[in-house]
């Protein structure tokens, strides 16, 4: 039996429907975090990652309906990982500055929060100016190594790959300072490990090189991936899901001004 030319094209249609909705519900976003950076994104004994910055991911991949898969990376190389292709979006609290923008693209901001200094507990250092001649720890390719070489720039600049390894030096006595993000330090110092320091103080903000907060990176020029992004952003802002995982982690709004 014949089947009319215009029944054999509405189910042509209906089938390539079915398809684009197929491949809509299967796709696949990797994930690129550092796993270093309590209480943003850890990598844990056990191989799980947690963190804000994984529940956040998890949260805007459930909203953009696709499935998310999480690769470690160092960050010294995470953006040229990024660009070879090793995976599609960073989350990793990285923070939207210009000179970042030269080689990625970026989300609308998903957390912002400013600066500070660190100093063990019975440091004489009483202000940012006592820091002059004395040494500052911060992890590098970071925006707070760039603060401290801009800002603090009569005191020795001593790098480290990771948050971790600065965090050990200034227990030990081997730096004198550091500067990292202000959560990142006060929670620290509420652990055990942290029990030896204190907040000197929070740092004012350089836009120039602390930027408008942390956003999603993706590769340059996949504007339509990164609008996705904040689009889910917006989203879980506004049906309470980004203030449950807040309140998870911290006692104040992350997102900021």
């Amino acid at each position: 039996m014949l089947i009319p030319t215009r029944f054999l094209a509405a189910a042509s249609i209906a089938a390539l429907s079915l398809f684009a909705g197929s491949t809509m519900a299967q796709e696949k976003l990797i994930i690129g975090t550092e796993g270093a950076y309590p209480p943003f994104n850890n990598l844990e004994a056990d191989g799980s990652l947690v963190g804000f910055d994984i529940d956040v991911a998890k949260a805007l991949c459930e909203e953009m309906k696709v499935t998310c898969e999480f690769v470690t990376q160092d960050w010294d190389g995470i953006i040229p990982a990024l660009q070879a292709k090793k995976f599609d979006a960073i989350i990793a609290s990285m923070s939207i500055t210009p000179e970042r923008l030269e080689k990625v693209d970026f989300s609308k901001k998903y957390y912002n929060t400013p600066p500070a200094v660190a100093v063990p507990k019975d440091s004489a250092i009483t202000d940012v100016a006592g820091l002059a001649g004395k040494t500052v720890g911060a992890q590098s390719s970071t925006t707070h190594a760039n603060y401290a070489e801009k800002h603090m720039a009569e005191s020795e600049l001593k790098l480290y790959p990771t948050a971790d390894e600065y965090k050990l030096d200034l227990e030990g006595g081997r730096v004198d300072a550091v500067v990292d993000d202000i959560v990142v330090l006060s929670e620290w110092l509420k652990s055990d490990a942290g029990a030896c320091c204190k907040i000197l103080t929070p740092l004012p903000v350089d836009v120039e090189i602390n930027g408008e907060g942390a956003g999603i990176a993706v590769r340059k020029g996949e504007t339509a991936l990164a609008d996705k992004f904040t689009a889910a952003i917006a989203a879980i802002r506004a049906n309470g899901k980004y203030a449950e995982i807040n309140t998870k982690y911290f006692d104040f709004d992350v997102y900021g001004e």
